[in-house]
C-alpha cells in the first residue's frame, strides 16, 4: 500500500496517523488494547565528523544533547526509543582518519547508540582496524548481507524488548561495496544481494518480532531510480513485503518527500519532512555528517503500528543571512543546541591530537586546483593533472591514470596544510606503479577512456595526450609520441584501481607491479612541498585530453 504523501506531508503530522501493515505474531509480550509510544531516533553517514566545523555546526556533543532530551521526554511519556545509525563512520574528516575513527566511535557508544547498519566505508581501513572499531562499542554492527568463509562476518539483526513489544533491528549494507572500496580490502567476503537476503529473513522475522526495521546503507532513489548504483531501500521496499520502517544511509541526502515518489531536493533545514512510503514500509535518511538527527514518533497497539510524526532536528545548522550593514553573518535555522560538557570534553583530546600534525605549513599556491566532484568527474582538471604528476614524480612513472572518485575536494590559494592534502587524498590509497607494454598500456588507457562521465570511475590523466570520440580511445601519446607497442612504459595509478577498483582492470598480480608503499596523500604533500610556491598555470590541463 502506498500512502499519498501530499497527505502526509502536512496532515500526517497534525492528524493523518498512517498505519504501517504491522501484524502481531504467534507469541507476543504486549499488553492487549494499550497503546505503546515509540520513537526511533536516526542518524547516517557520519564520516568523521565528531567535532564541529568552524560555524559550529553539528558535532557529536551537540548531538548527545538533543538525543539525551528526546530521550528524557520520551521516558517522561511511558515510551520507549531507539537510536539508530545507517552507517558510513569512517572517512571524511582528517583527524578522525588518523586515529582510525576513535573518538566517533566511542562518543558514539557514549550517547547510546543502539545499533548502526555495517556501510562501506566501514572498510577503508584494512581488517584489523573494523575488527577494533567494533570493540570500542558495546551496540551492534549489523549486516544480514556480508560473508567471510561462508558465513555471516556480522550479526544479521538484533532485538529489542520495548515493554513487551518486539522489535528485529536488521541490517543490510549495499553490494556496490566491492566497488567502491578498495577490492584488497573485501578480498575474502562476499556482499550477497541485500534484497535476497531481506526476502528470507523478513518473513522469519515477522514470526518472532511484532515490528521489523531495516537499518540499511543502500542509499534513497526517488521512485527506484538507481541509475548505475546497486538496488536501494525503495526498490527493496518494493520487493520484500513485511518492513516496517527502513532507516537508511549511502545517498546522503534528506528523505523528504513533496510528492509521491517525488523527493524534495530542494530541503531546507527546519522544513516539514515527510518520509518516503512504500509497500507499507516507511523510509528515512538524514542527510549526512550528523546535520540531523532524524525523529519519528509511532504509536504501537494491537499489532498496528502507526507514524504520528516525523520531523529533521538540524543540529545548529546555519545560513548566511545579510546584516544591516550589507556584510554577511551565520545565522541559526533553529535553536542553537548546546554541547554536552562532558562529551565535548572526551573529544576535545582527540581533536588536539588530529590537530597537532595536521595545520603545519606543506606549501604555498598561486591559484585554486580544481577538485570539485562535479568538476573532477566530468573533464580534465587542473588539480588532476598535478596529482597526476606527484603519482609520476613519486614513481619515476611515463604517465599516470587517477580515478576522479578518490579526488574529494580541491586545494585553495594559498597557504597547503597537510589537513588540506587529507581532504584531497582522504583514504589513504597506495601509489603503485606498473611496468607495461606498449600494447597493454594502450589497453589500459582505453579502458579509462570508456569511463562514464560523471562517475567516479571517470579518468583524470598526466604525461599523456588523448583524443576520444563517444567513450573510444582513437588516438594516444607518451611522452609526446605515440605509443609504441615494443616500448615498456611505466604508469602511476592507485592500489585501489590496480586491484580493479571502479571496474578497472585489475593488474596488482602483474609481473611488472610494484606498491611503492606510499600513499597518495604522501606523493601530493611532498610534490607540493618541492615545487612550492605552486604556479598552478603549468597544470591547466589544456588540450590534452579532447572529447567529443
Amino acid at each position: 500500500m502506498r500512502a499519498s504523501l501530499k497527505s502526509v506531508s502536512f496532515a500526517l503530522l497534525a492528524a493523518g496517523l498512517l498505519t504501517a501493515c504491522a501484524t502481531p505474531p504467534g507469541k507476543s509480550n504486549y499488553v492487549r488494547g494499550k497503546t505503546y509510544r515509540i520513537t526511533v531516533l536516526h542518524t547516517n553517514d557520519h564520516h568523521g565528523h565528531f567535532w564541529p566545523n568552524a560555524d559550529g555546526e553539528y558535532g557529536l556533543a551537540a548531538q548527545k544533547t538533543v538525543v539525551d532530551r528526546v530521550r528524557a521526554e520520551v521516558k517522561a511519556e511511558g515510551g520507549y526509543m531507539l537510536l539508530l545509525s545507517g552507517g558510513d563512520i569512517n572517512t571524511g574528516v582528517p583527524e578522525s582518519d588518523l586515529q582510525n575513527a576513535e573518538p566517533d566511535f566511542r562518543a558514539m557508544d557514549r550517547i547510546g547508540y543502539d545499533a548502526m547498519a555495517v556501510g562501506n566505508h566501514e572498510f577503508d581501513k584494512p581488517l584489523p582496524v573494523l575488527a577494533q572499531q567494533r570493540q570500542w562499542i558495546h551496540f551492534p554492527m549489523l549486516s544480514a548481507n556480508i560473508y567471510q568463509d561462508g558465513h555471516r562476518m556480522f550479526d544479521p539483526y538484533a532485538m529489542f524488548n520495548l515493554g513487551g513489544v518486539k522489535v528485529a533491528v536488521l541490517g543490510l549494507t549495499t553490494d556496490d561495496t566491492p566497488k567502491l572500496v578498495n577490492p584488497a580490502r573485501v578480498r575474502g567476503l562476499e556482499f550477497k544481494s541485500p534484497i535476497a537476503e531481506a526476502a528470507q529473513l523478513v518473513p522469519e522475522l515477522r514470526q518472532q518480532a511484532d515490528i521489523v526495521i531495516a537499518a540499511t546503507h543502500m542509499g534513497h532513489y526517488a521512485d527506484g531510480d538507481h541509475g548505475v548504483n546497486a538496488p536501494g531501500d525503495v526498490e527493496m521496499a518494493r520487493a520484500v513485503k513485511g518492513l516496517d520502517l527502513i532507516v537508511g544511509g549511502h545517498s546522503q541526502n534528506p528523505v523528504c518527500m513533496k510528492a509521491e515518489n517525488v523527493r524534495d531536493d530542494a530541503y531546507a533545514p527546519g522544513q516539514p519532512c515527510a518520509p518516503d512510503r512504500q509497500n507499507g514500509a516507511w523510509i528515512v535518511q538524514a542527510h549526512e555528517w550528523g546535520k540531523y538527527v532524524g525523529r519519528a514518533d509511532f504509536e504501537f497497539n494491537n499489532g498496528k503500528f502507526r507514524l504520528v510524526k516525523y520531523q529533521l532536528i538540524p543540529v545548529n545548522l546555519k545560513k548566511t543571512v545579510q546584516t544591516a550593514d550589507g556584510k554577511t553573518a551565520k545565522m541559526p535555522y533553529a535553536e542553537q543546541i548546546p554541547e554536552d560538557g562532558k562529551l565535548r570534553t572526551f573529544l576535545k583530546a582527540y581533536q588536539d591530537k588530529g590537530e597537532a600534525g595536521l595545520g603545519a605549513k606543506v606549501g604555498e599556491l598561486s591559484g585554486k586546483l580544481d577538485g570539485e566532484r562535479s568538476a573532477v568527474r566530468s573533464r580534465p582538471t587542473n588539480l588532476g593533472v598535478f596529482v597526476g604528476e606527484a603519482m609520476m614524480a613519486k614513481t619515476q612513472a611515463d604517465f599516470a591514470v587517477i580515478n576522479a572518485g578518490g579526488i574529494r575536494d580541491s586545494l585553495l590559494a594559498g597557504p597547503v596544510s597537510y589537513r588540506d592534502v587529507l581532504k584531497v587524498f582522504p583514504f589513504g590509497s597506495a601509489v603503485v606503479r606498473v611496468e607495461l607494454k606498449g600494447g597493454e598500456a594502450l589497453d589500459y588507457l582505453k579502458a579509462a577512456a570508456a569511463m562514464t562521465q560523471g562517475a567516479g570511475a571517470f579518468a583524470q590523466f598526466a604525461g599523456v595526450k588523448l583524443r576520444i570520440e563517444k567513450g573510444e580511445l582513437k588516438e594516444a601519446w607518451i611522452g609526446g609520441k605515440p605509443i609504441d607497442p615494443g616500448q615498456t612504459y611505466r604508469m602511476a595509478i592507485n592500489g585501489f584501481m590496480a586491484a580493479g577498483g571502479d571496474g578497472y582492470p585489475r593488474l596488482d598480480k602483474h609481473p611488472g607491479y610494484v606498491d611503492t608503499g606510499f600513499t597518495d596523500a604522501e606523493a601530493l604533500q611532498d610534490y607540493v612541498a618541492a615545487h612550492s610556491p605552486v604556479h598552478v598555470e603549468f597544470y591547466a590541463p589544456g588540450d590534452a585530453v579532447r572529447r567529443k
